[in-house]
């Protein structure tokens, strides 16, 4: 007899085993096709019947606190997963495609402890970003696409620094993806009314040193981040963007002025996961923007950062030239950029 939840426990444990770091679920009108996204790349694990599918489907939305009766609308939800006494948690997320839903599960190891070392493929970056950390307020921003790494370098960061002295420090996140001791995470909640907005004027009420905002989404919640800058705290966040020059473009497009960017901004780092030819694993190289050089981007004016030694086009050259990566991962990679 088919189980839901014994199908669900074999992918789960297969994708955790593989190092994988999401899941995908395809539905077609007969048949349901299984990705795993490893080092960065889709790879087809299985195929299974749309029946099967659509029984496994109802089982997660149920066990993960969605509505299982409603297929029109995107629905989130969360679920914990322990193998081996490693604990993981479960993102779920769905969406309606041509009457029917698809499913993405984002994993999550709440024990995975990496180091800024482990993190940087040059040292000398990990160095500079932490340079940014001494300030006492201002605003430092993580830019990249989704997996890049934001987060988890600003978890990394936060530790570095509570390892230093210890500081009042608060998170607003959604969701939190790992606890940390001595930091005072708040889960953002949308349908229970705890927004970033809300959040956030809450945590600047609890006399903070350092504040996390999970994610800059939109113009309320970069004011908010840019104002609790200025009043005296160092804010952490995370935005969406290509490079350094495109986070500067999106935070104008958010409607923030340049005088706001040029007093508050301590500095921009866009990360990129570069596969390695030396072993199996992906490594952050960084784009680092900050001093005189970040306010005459911000100004406008003609600034070539191609041979600015901390720009991504001078450091793929240098992690091809050093031997981390082939020649194809760096054309690949300077056409994308």
């Amino acid at each position: 007899m088919f189980s839901a939840e014994m199908l669900s426990e074999e992918i789960i444990q297969t994708a955790a085993k593989d190092q994988a770091t999401d899941i995908h679920f395809y539905p077609f009108n007969t048949t349901t096709n299984i990705y795993f996204r490893i080092n960065g790349k889709r790879v087809l694990y299985r195929q299974i019947s749309i029946t099967k599918y659509e029984l496994l489907l109802t089982y997660y939305k149920f066990t993960s606190g969605m509505d299982i009766g409603e297929i029109r609308k995107p629905q989130n939800g969360t679920l914990p997963f322990q193998i081996h006494s490693q604990n993981f948690s479960l993102r779920l997320s769905t969406l309606p495609v041509n009457q029917l839903e698809s499913l993405a599960i984002r994993i999550l190891p709440e024990k995975l402890h990496l180091s800024l070392e482990q993190l940087f493929l040059f040292k000398n970056q990990l160095a500079k970003i932490k340079t940014w950390m001494k300030y006492r307020s201002g605003l430092i921003l993580l830019s990249g696409p989704t997996g890049s790494g934001k987060t988890t370098t600003l978890y990394a960061l936060l530790e570095e620094a509570l390892k230093e002295e210890s500081y009042q420090t608060i998170t607003l996140e959604d969701p939190i993806e790992k606890n940390i001791q001595d930091i005072l995470q708040v889960q953002v909640n949308e349908k229970a009314g705890i927004t970033y907005q809300t959040g956030l004027k809450a945590a600047l009420r609890h006399d903070p040193d350092i504040i996390m905002v999970g994610e800059i989404r939109d113009q309320r919640t970069a004011k908010f981040a840019f104002e609790a800058s200025l009043t005296g705290h160092l804010v952490l966040s995370t935005i969406h963007a290509k490079n350094t020059r495109g986070t500067i473009y999106r935070l104008l497009e958010m409607g923030l002025t340049k005088v706001e960017l040029e007093q508050t901004l301590i500095g921009i780092s866009s990360i990129q996961l570069l596969p390695l030819q030396t072993d199996s694993r992906r490594a952050a190289v960084l784009e680092l923007l900050d001093g005189h050089l970040l306010n005459q981007v911000i100004k406008g004016e003609q600034v070539n950062l191609n041979h600015y030694k901390h720009s991504f086009d001078y450091i793929r050259k240098k992690a091809l030239r050093y031997g981390f990566i082939s020649e194809t991962t760096y054309e690949k990679y300077q056409t994308t950029n």
